[in-house]
């Protein structure tokens, strides 16, 4: 019988394999050895600048190459390795492993997937963390992952969980394979859950599917062995009304009233699928429905109509939306309906959006009137509009005043981000320099895109001085940022004072005729006898 032919790469890969232990020590020394294909550089050029800035650029271009093999495995001392091993270095690396193997299923093997595996990964031990990171880094394996969730089953002292099967799910949902879900699903009939059930309504309903999503609630029990109750009822309902498929929720709930007699929940979801999708007069008819059915209409359903109000009026008619809203906030006040702060955040980000940032900080002031305290939506939207409105002073004044109430903890890295990119959207990068320096001061560690985002915009305005500190800080941080060409700004760019040679005109007949005619009258001039300024008398 022939034997199957096997690249060098794949058997030196395998031979390095073999000696993988389950010790950290003897998995970097056999793992630090191999040359991994995925770290082949091309020579930087800067092709912008030449400045320090770039200079720095290409030093750790080219320092990244022993990335791989000294600092994730080997310095455990130093703060790029530090943060790889936060991140899971050596499952990151192994999953780049495991993928490499999936994709090379794909191109054709003459051995199948599982056998290779065993070959090349028999010492390793599988984690659901190590599974779920090979199939993020693998996302064009398609259906050879079947395969991959076989061999893992098949590993002694791994036992597959209704999380490790939702992985495989959401890995197929994401290809819209609902085909493969099917076998997942029917592989792991006895294992299945919850997590699984949420996994697969929420791919469908994303993948443009409500009918799918409805049906699955009549045979989910007899295909798959999923619980059919209240529970599950209310969470396809919920997805559902989410992506604004109301219309396919209100008939799921109709239809089985009788078995699942829908509560407050139901009712409040199915008003917010309306709101979502628009449609206003279905939502009002809805609410109509409910309050002679019994049912009290709380604040939740009247925030969602008058975000739907104010959403509608910002697309067609700006200037309705202070009488919509108005006649709505009556409405509530007439049904006994309370204010809440949601009620006051929807008006306060509909305004924002309508650059109305006057009002919106006036009806800020006004909240304790109805009893309402700012919570940390409505700071963080007024701080990102006072920004937006070239309001610098008050916007710092407004993050006190956050940090004063007791919300400082929901200034996270996003949040900051959020606020630099704003500030360098206006040109105002000098001052978003000074929010990354609050950030820091915080405790908040910054991310690659907050460096990113400001040394685009440093180099753009010609301070490469600037962009290089901060690239030096992120490498000293243990945050890879990647070497990019950073386009400056021609309105900042120093233009050379180039003296322009003016070119010899060639007179025309008429301009020579008229030059010699204003010589000889100069010449005629100069002959006839000036007359004497005599003085003047006292």
């Amino acid at each position: 019988m022939r034997k199957p032919l096997i690249s060098p790469l794949a058997l030196h890969l395998r031979q390095c394999l073999r000696s993988i232990s389950t010790t950290p020590r003897s998995l970097n020394h056999s793992i630090s050895t191999y040359p991994y294909p995925v770290l082949g550089f091309q020579p930087y050029r800067c092709e912008v600048y030449k400045n320090p800035f770039c200079a720095a650029q290409f030093q750790l271009f080219s320092a990244s190459a022993r990335l791989f093999s000294t600092q994730v495995y080997g310095s455990s001392g130093s703060s790029v390795g530090e943060n790889q091993n936060e991140m899971g270095g050596e499952e990151e690396s192994l999953a780049k492993l495991l993928s490499g193997e999936l994709l090379q299923s794909s191109e054709g093997e003459t051995l199948p997937l599982p056998k290779r595996l065993d070959l090349s990964f028999s010492h390793v031990t599988i984690s659901p963390s190590l599974l779920l990171a090979t199939l993020n880094v693998s996302p064009d394996a398609g259906r050879v992952a079947l395969d991959f969730l076989k061999w893992a089953k098949s590993r002694p002292g791994f036992d597959a969980t209704d999380e490790v099967y939702s992985y495989w799910i959401n890995y197929f949902g994401r290809r819209k394979d609902f085909k493969a879900i099917h076998e997942v699903l029917v592989d792991g009939r006895a294992v299945v859950g919850v997590k699984c059930f949420e996994a697969f309504v929420d791919r469908l309903v994303r993948a443009g599917r409500p009918g799918d999503a409805v049906a699955l609630f009549s045979k989910m029990k007899k295909d798959y062995g999923f619980k059919r109750n209240m529970s599950s009822l209310k969470f396809i309902v919920s997805s559902l009304c989410e992506r604004g498929y109301a219309s396919y929720a209100e008939k799921m709930v109709k239809s089985l009233a009788k078995e699942f007699f829908p509560d407050d929940y139901i009712c409040d979801a199915l008003i917010s699928g309306w709101c979502v999708d628009g449609k206003l007069e279905e939502a009002k008819r809805l609410m109509s429905e409910m309050f002679r059915g019994g049912y009290e209409i709380n604040t939740f359903a009247y925030n969602c109509l008058l975000d739907c109000v104010c959403r509608l009026c910002r697309q067609k008619d700006p200037f309705r939306f202070k009488s919509e809203t108005q006649s709505l906030l009556i409405e509530m006040e007439r049904n006994g309906v309370p204010r809440n702060v949601d009620t006051f955040n929807v008006l306060i980000t509909n305004l924002c959006k309508m650059r109305k940032t006057e009002d919106a900080m006036k009806l800020f002031f006004r909240m304790g009137e109805w009893s309402c305290s700012p919570d940390e939506t409505t700071f963080i939207i007024l701080i990102k509009s006072l920004y937006q409105a070239a309001r610098i002073g008050e916007g710092d004044e407004m993050i006190d005043k956050m940090k004063s109430a007791g919300y400082g903890d929901a200034l996270d890295k996003k949040v900051y981000y959020e606020f630099i990119r704003i500030l360098c959207g206006i040109e105002r990068f000098y001052h978003a320099l000074r929010v990354f320096e609050m950030m820091k001061k915080d405790g908040c560690q910054p991310g690659i895109k907050t460096y990113d985002l400001l040394m685009a915009k440093l180099c753009a305005h010609g301070r490469f001085d600037k962009a290089s500190a901060l690239y030096n800080e992120a490498e000293n941080n243990g945050i890879p940022v990647e070497p990019k060409e950073y386009r400056v700004d021609p309105k900042f760019v120093k233009k050379k004072n180039v003296a322009v040679k003016k070119e010899k005109k060639r007179e025309t007949l008429p301009e020579k005729m008229a030059r010699k005619r204003r010589r000889l009258k100069k010449i005629r001039l100069s002959y006839v006898k000036k007359p004497k300024r005599k003085m003047r008398r006292a």
